[in-house]
């Protein structure tokens, strides 16, 4: 019998290493990437490290393409992002309590067009989206990146997961016996509370945000206000392999190791940002799974 369970807890531990090795050995090989040039790409093993001067070269002229559009883009992806975790927070966590807390004519209706919004894919709204922002001629700006952004349904959810399972409701009806209106048990009672849930939602806002494609791409025209994922694109359009004309012909504008870099350099903020909030998130994660 001690076996057998010794012989499931292996399978499991290979499955497991399995998916790790699946996820990050892409990561380990665009770091590595980062080192070689277009030839040693092709031609050497792609886990070694060939030069760090390829990395300094990459990164001078990564940053250097286009007169700097690549610290656009980031400061783009800082500016839409940050902006649509602010209203999506602003949006989320009042949403939920009022789901959760209180009672009024059309509340499981509302909860259920959450959940349905929720499960959509974000790519079936991104039409309709289009069409009110130019009805209201907010394409190609700022505001048409961040306004959707705001509109979180899964933030919703899990304020209202949290709200309803976590806030103790007899302390907020001794607060409002007290004299204290709706507003005031919100801001001074179940606000407070609320922090870890806030942070998750806000963490899980960023990265939707950060890596969100397909909105900017459609909302955006001009290259200087493009996120850094929709700026990707543009780099890859401009390296050797999808330029018409042999290499070295002068039609190739970004080499691989510096798109290899761009990658790395988008991804790593995600990270950064995942590292400094660690505790906060497990704290927001674990913030439902206690009962009144």
């Amino acid at each position: 019998m001690n076996i057998s369970k010794i012989s499931w807890k292996l399978v499991g531990l290979l499955i497991l290493l399995a998916f790790t090795a699946f996820f990050f050995i892409p990561v380990i090989w665009v770091v590595f990437a980062t080192t070689k040039t277009d030839h040693q790409l092709t031609s050497t093993s792609p886990f070694t490290i060939e030069s760090i001067h390829t990395f300094t070269a990459a990164w001078k002229a990564l940053f250097g393409f286009d007169n700097g559009i690549m610290t656009s883009w980031l400061k783009n992806s800082a500016i839409y992002s940050f902006g649509g975790v602010a209203l999506a927070a602003f949006a989320a966590v009042p949403a939920g309590y009022g789901l959760a807390l209180t009672r009024f004519i059309g509340r499981r209706t509302l909860l259920g067009i959450t959940l349905i919004t929720m499960i959509m894919p974000a790519t079936a709204l991104v039409l309709p989206l289009f069409l009110e922002m130019n009805s209201v001629h907010l394409t190609d700006t700022p505001w048409s990146v961040i306004l959707p952004f705001s509109f979180f349904p899964f933030g919703v959810y899990l304020c209202y997961i949290f709200f309803s399972s976590t806030i103790p409701k007899d302390l907020l009806s001794a607060a409002r016996v007290d004299g204290c209106n709706e507003w005031g048990v919100f801001r001074h009672l179940a606000l407070p509370l609320a922090r870890p849930v806030v942070a998750l939602v806000a963490f899980f806002a960023f990265v939707a945000d950060w890596n969100n494609y397909y909105l900017p791409f459609v909302m955006l025209s001009d290259n200087n206000k493009l996120p850094v994922q929709v700026g990707l694109e543009y780099l890859i359009s401009s390296t050797a392999a999808f330029n018409p004309g042999n290499p070295g012909s002068g039609t190739e504008l970004v080499k691989r190791p510096e798109l290899a870099l761009a990658v790395l350099v988008a991804i790593s903020v995600v990270a950064i940002v995942f590292l400094f909030a660690q505790r906060t998130l497990v704290k927001g994660l674990l913030a439902g799974a206690t009962k009144e």
